[in-house]
């Protein structure tokens, strides 16, 4: 603080802010020598004006060149926007809104993914590609069942979801989760799309506190949060890729590590 502030008063001694060596002399006077030989000068103000950070671009080295490098529909306000929209896929705000959101729901699912292939992997032995097939796999019901329950129990999460996105608040009322007494658990706590938190999303409250039972966001923490859980997202969706050539060539994670 104490070097920000010394840097904040040398600046303002300084001939660019001061408008030229006359004004700087004029500045940096005392104020009966600005005053001798003639009537005082009303006092002058100074209005510094903070440069804006460089946007962050996608291609390293690079801080402009156009919409492939920093295209003017992306204006840094997005966790993890780095100007990468080389198709111009967001010039829509709406659009830009419902990629974001995917993106975000995408890479969840990437991360839980990856995690599952290495820990299956390494609990089993066996492929994660083949598991399913594999006749020592713990299957107390058929693959149909299994679908079947799943389509279900995902289509209604999902569309429960997509009427959020539309339309905010209107999934945490009691009739959208009948097993709860109360809708505060699913409420919004944040007030951002894609991070509800409060108690029941946030139970470590990492990005939060609870004070007198009621969940408070600490939005220094959730924009930390918000960067680093992009970053892990994308890193996870390569991850799968990855995983799927692999896969093609009849390899494994945990083989291609020698594992």
């Amino acid at each position: 603080m104490a070097a920000t502030s010394a840097a904040v008063l040398n600046g303002l001694g300084s001939s660019f802010l001061s408008g030229g060596k006359t004004s700087h002399a004029l500045l940096c006077a005392p104020i009966g020598a600005r005053s001798a030989g003639g009537p005082a000068a009303a006092p002058r103000r100074l209005v510094v004006a903070a440069a804006a950070a460089p946007k962050k671009s996608w291609i390293p080295g690079v801080r402009g060149g156009g919409n492939l490098v920093d295209p003017e529909w992306l204006d840094g306000s997005l966790p993890g926007d780095y100007g990468f929209d080389p198709l111009g896929l967001g010039k829509d705000p709406a659009f830009l809104r419902w990629y974001r959101e995917a993106e975000l729901i995408h890479g969840r699912w990437a991360m839980a993914a990856v995690v599952g292939i290495f820990v299956g992997q390494a609990w089993s032995g066996i492929p994660w590609f083949e598991a399913g097939a594999d006749p020592g796999a713990i299957a107390p019901f058929s693959f149909g069942t299994l679908l079947g329950t799943q389509l279900l129990l995902m289509g209604w999460v999902e569309s429960k979801r997509w009427v959020d996105f539309f339309n905010p608040e209107s999934q945490s009322v009691e009739w959208a989760t009948p097993w709860s007494r109360t809708a505060e658990n699913f409420a919004n706590a944040t007030g951002d799309q894609g991070y509800p938190g409060g108690k029941f999303f946030d139970p470590l409250s990492l990005a939060g506190t609870i004070r007198d039972g009621v969940y408070i966001p600490d939005r220094e923490k959730l924009e930390r949060l918000k960067l680093a859980e992009i970053k892990h997202a994308r890193l996870a969706m390569v991850a799968m890729l990855i995983f799927y050539f692999e896969a093609g060539q009849g390899k494994t994670p945990l083989g291609a590590l020698g594992l």
